[in-house]
């Protein structure tokens, strides 16, 4: 019998940012883990980034990094937002699965910022190779759909049994985010263990995009004007304004 592929070699990517708008916020820290297996120490690439703009205080607040500090040891934006996209292309080319928890958010600011610092998409990066995502927060959605509560990395870490120290550091996030899609994977063994990491990167775009609609009408119903957006695990590209 074959590995499945949440006991088998996993990475993950997480990023630190100046807020919450992927089209405007900036990078400010990264970090991507590998697993080789579960329960072996995993290989750590971090980066600290300079991101040129003004750190808001709520950001700061959030994951700890000054403006001041960013300043002081952080990169240029350009060279890390280029390693970052090799690094993720390095597992793609090891047919190595990427965690990423909200993966529309984190992979959409890191094409942005390729867009803004290198002009390049991300999407380039994998064009000899697909990058095979998986997000512990679609998983979780779709196979536990009925369950209450909210599902942050937080409240999954919670839900699965999962240590999550040191919150909001990249490196710890993305370390806790594989984690529990390992849980999530032997916890709904019966229906994942036949999937491939390609099936599965497939299915979670269609699960998210029914995921999406399913939220767009409870805020019609609840009188909240907030579109959201189906595309997984990337965004579009906005259209320039007519």
């Amino acid at each position: 019998m074959t590995m499945c592929w949440y006991e088998g070699p996993l990475a993950a990517f997480d990023t630190e940012t100046t807020g919450v708008d992927v089209e405007t916020d900036r990078i400010v820290s990264a970090a991507v883990v590998v697993q080789d297996a579960p329960g072996v120490r995993p290989r750590v690439s971090r980066w600290l980034v300079n991101p040129g703009v003004p750190v808001p205080a709520e950001a700061t607040a959030v994951h700890g990094l000054t403006e001041e500090h960013l300043q002081r040891n952080g990169r240029w934006p350009a060279p890390v937002v280029y390693e970052i996209a090799e690094t993720l292309a390095e597992q793609a080319h090891a047919g190595r699965p990427v965690v990423v928890m909200n993966a529309p958010f984190d992979l959409t600011l890191l094409d942005r910022e390729l867009r803004r610092h290198r002009a390049s998409a991300l999407g380039r990066w994998f064009e000899s190779a697909p990058l095979w995502v998986l997000d512990p927060r679609v998983l979780d959605k779709h196979l536990d759909r009925y369950r209450k509560g909210r599902r942050t990395l937080t409240d999954l870490c919670a839900h699965y049994g999962v240590a999550l120290e040191g919150a909001h550091d990249a490196a710890a996030d993305a370390m806790a985010a594989l984690e529990v899609t390992r849980a999530v994977g032997r916890r709904f063994a019966s229906r994942l263990e036949r999937l491939a990491p390609g099936e599965l990167h497939t299915l979670q775009a269609v699960w998210h995009a029914a995921q999406a609609r399913g939220l767009q009408a409870w805020f019609a119903r609840s009188g909240v004007e907030e579109t959201v957006d189906p595309a997984w695990p990337l965004r579009p590209d906005l259209p320039a304004a007519a």
